[in-house]
């Protein structure tokens, strides 16, 4: 038996919540342990993300600002928007 929660789940799909997220910020956690904090600009199939106004974080303390970067979605252990 299927339950409403089930159906609902099987409608969600990673590009979709990508999609949904754009021009909102977002949160990129890397392989690298590094973390970016900025505005979804666009991606691709790949998850390739470009953010803007973007800090890069390592262990909670912010690096650097960049106006925008580019990060291979190979490198992306998560994205939480």
């Amino acid at each position: 038996m299927v339950g409403v929660g089930d159906i609902i789940m099987e409608n969600i799909k990673p590009l979709n919540i990508l999609n949904q997220s754009m021009n909102s910020r977002v949160i990129v956690e890397l392989r690298s342990s590094r973390e970016y904090r900025g505005t979804l600009d666009g991606y691709d199939p790949h998850m390739n993300l470009v953010l803007k106004n973007v800090e890069e974080l390592e262990e909670g303390k912010v690096l650097r600002k960049l106006n925008m970067a580019i990060v291979r979605g190979d490198n992306v252990i998560y994205i939480s928007p």
